[in-house]
């Protein structure tokens, strides 16, 4: 009651004074956002009574001339809210969505929210036009106090030399404010630390028909912008297997739309330990409810890939390849280890028509023979062709028996593809089809909107070893802390052949990966993936038993999740639980460690037994190395874990019989 009373105090008190100033506190108090209208709405934000970001400019400029957040606040509403989200396809059933939130309504029929968690803060424009809108531009700003150190992912290898039209997908550069090169874009969310470890992360929610948000250096020392991708005026379609669509010509604003509408939430997510960011909810709290009635027939679960392992099996009577042979030895192969899906990727139709199928797939047989063997089958699609027949396409393969779409090649979010996002959501939730955007900017709630959709890319994902020499294990120590906190990524992991730091090499059609066997069986437990796939091939699977069981048993949706411990790019270590059984991840950079896990979250008056695997003594120079042990745990117990350099530790403990 304490918190309530003084926000309504102080707000109500401020609204009276000449300054128009504003204060607004977390429920418990140790976040305080500070709101000004003197000529020009500012915001501030302290934690702890430390400064995070000091007085930035908020504001909206529309193309006829009009900027929302220079004119007066004509009134204010304050208001406390405590309520429970029941989640579908998450990382826990039950969500805490408690917050202190201040309404502040403009002359000039728009409106800004401010809301305050305990893990963070957000604002958000809302307008109440009668006619349509067009937005010139945005102006976010973050101005940390302080030249701190941040984890930033540039824009890589840009399309046609435009930042806005990428893959979306880089390393995170370790680097000062200061030293953020000002001419080149990054994608959020973008991770910076503050004093006394805590952190701060800056991304978006809720976004629906507008561009989504790009960071640049601003001129103020520590500042970072958002920016916004103009409005496209004219395309091209071109690009890989001519399937993509660059833009080739922008308007002079970012976004034209209705004029009575909520506009996305700009989110900075605090933490005081960094563990706290591996389970973090504010952008699924911020995000648009669910608007599927019927979801009863949204199954989430593991998919045996084709396209990573080169479709390399052996040991068959037939050439291996994409053909219909080929998909039903991955069909019993799924089925054989109760693995819900197979997926075809790119080359089963037409790369510009989806509708045109190759003469080596059957298609419907392949679907039929997995309905006998009770595995669903998945498609791959760019999503240009996918986009010029959207209604043809998705009824007539959801008439065939397709369980899903894996949509590819987007590589933009000006505000057409938010566009096609949402489109494509809501029409594949009217043929029951499941979705995995790939080639995708990071997720804003989108999967919370529509379950339907289970997974985003916008990840540096195992694919990249085939081509890349980037430092794997020190980009899966960082994922779960920066890019994880916007939602479930396809990252795509399970591979068998496993290298040391010296002995790795990128290779193609025989691809390997970073780190030790563990690792790999670590990350089902550590990243969240409603869509989970199984990226190696199901010969080498069949030889390897014990592994496939483990990837194969761990749920790709929870009921709890547990951060146990972690440091950005160093370590991660989460305990998930579903029905009665908990399931553990840990991982390691490329520096061996030592963990110990309290295991207290276990009911305390039940005898568990732990499915455990871990790195082999020689993991360091094989990284296939591994050992299972089963042991009795309890709630009392704390285990020690040696992850040797690049591995992993996994765990399913279950109750004893």
């Amino acid at each position: 009651m304490k918190s309530i009373a003084i926000l309504l105090m102080i707000c109500i008190c401020a609204h009276n004074a000449t300054a128009q100033q504003y204060k607004l506190y977390s429920p418990n108090e140790k976040i305080q956002v500070s709101i000004s209208n003197s000529k020009a709405l500012r915001w501030s934000v302290t934690l702890n009574s430390q400064r995070v970001i000091n007085e930035g400019p908020i504001s909206m400029t529309l193309l006829n001339g009009d900027v929302w957040g220079e004119t007066k606040i004509t009134s204010a509403k304050s208001e406390a809210k405590s309520e429970k989200i029941t989640a579908l396809n998450y990382k826990k059933q039950i969500i805490d969505d408690s917050y202190n939130q201040l309404t502040l309504q403009f002359r000039g029929n728009y409106a800004v929210i401010f809301r305050a968690y305990n893990e963070g803060v957000a604002y958000r424009f809302v307008a109440n036009r009668k006619d349509s809108i067009t937005i010139k531009n945005e102006n976010v700003s973050f101005n940390f106090d302080g030249d701190h150190y941040a984890y930033v992912p540039y824009v890589n290898d840009p399309h046609q030399k435009d930042q806005f039209q990428c893959s979306f997908e880089n390393n995170y550069f370790h680097l000062k404010l200061s030293d953020i090169d000002k001419d080149t874009l990054s994608f959020a969310p973008v991770l910076v630390e503050l004093p006394g470890n805590a952190k701060a992360a800056i991304t978006e929610a809720d976004l629906e028909d507008y561009p989504g948000m790009f960071l640049q250096a601003g001129k103020q020392s520590g500042s970072l912008n958002g920016v916004f991708a103009p409005a496209p005026v004219a395309e091209l379609q071109g690009g890989h297997n001519n399937l993509q669509s660059f833009v080739t010509q922008r308007a002079a604003y970012i976004a034209k739309t209705n004029g009575k509408r909520n506009f996305p939430w700009r989110v900075l997510i605090i933490s005081e330990a960094d563990k706290d960011l591996l389970n973090n909810d504010m952008i699924y709290k911020l995000a648009s409810p669910s608007r599927v009635e019927d979801t009863s027939w949204i199954k989430p679960g593991k998919v045996a890939w084709d396209w990573w392992n080169d479709w390399n099996i052996s040991g068959v009577d037939f050439r291996s390849g994409i053909n219909t042979a080929t998909y039903k030895y991955y069909t019993d192969f799924a089925s054989a280890n109760k693995i819900e899906n197979i997926l075809l990727d790119e080359g089963w139709a037409s790369s510009t028509d989806i509708m045109s199928i190759v003469p080596e797939v059957n298609l419907q047989e392949i679907i039929d023979y997995g309905k006998s063997k009770n595995v669903g089958v998945w498609l791959w699609g760019g999503w240009l062709p996918l986009d010029k027949q959207l209604d043809h396409a998705l009824s007539t393969y959801s008439k065939m028996g397709v369980k899903g779409f894996k949509i590819d090649f987007m590589d933009r979010d000006d505000q057409r593809m938010v566009q096609f996002y949402y489109r494509f959501a809501r029409k594949a939730a009217e043929y029951k089809l499941l979705v995995d955007f790939h080639g995708a900017f990071k997720p804003t709630g989108l999967q919370r909107t529509y379950p339907n959709v289970l997974n985003f890319e916008g990840v540096r994902g195992l694919e990249n070893v085939k081509w890349s020499n980037t430092d794997f294990p020190l980009y899966d120590c960082s994922v779960p802390f920066i890019r994880m906190l916007a939602g479930p990524l396809d990252y795509t992991p399970g591979a068998m052949r496993n290298a040391n730091k010296s002995d790795f090499r990128a290779m193609y059609s025989i691809p390997m990966s970073q780190g030790t066997r563990c690792h790999q069986l670590a990350l089902y437990v550590i990243f969240e993936s409603p869509f989970e796939m199984l990226a190696d091939n199901p010969t080498i699977y069949m030889k390897e038993k014990e592994c496939v069981e483990f990837m194969a048993k761990v749920p790709t949706t929870f009921d709890e999740t547990v951060a146990l411990d972690g440091k950005v790019g160093e370590f991660a270590a989460i305990a998930r639980k579903k029905g009665t059984s908990w399931y553990i991840g840990a991982i390691t950079n490329w520096n061996n460690r030592e963990l110990s896990i309290d295991l207290s979250f276990l009911s305390e008056d039940q005898q568990y037994e732990a499915e455990i695997f871990q790195d082999g003594i020689n993991a360091d120079r094989e990284g296939s190395d591994y050992k299972k042990i089963i042991k009795t745990v309890s709630a009392k117990d704390k285990l020690k874990l040696n992850l040797a350099s690049g591995g992993g530790w996994a765990a399913m403990i279950y109750p004893k019989k």
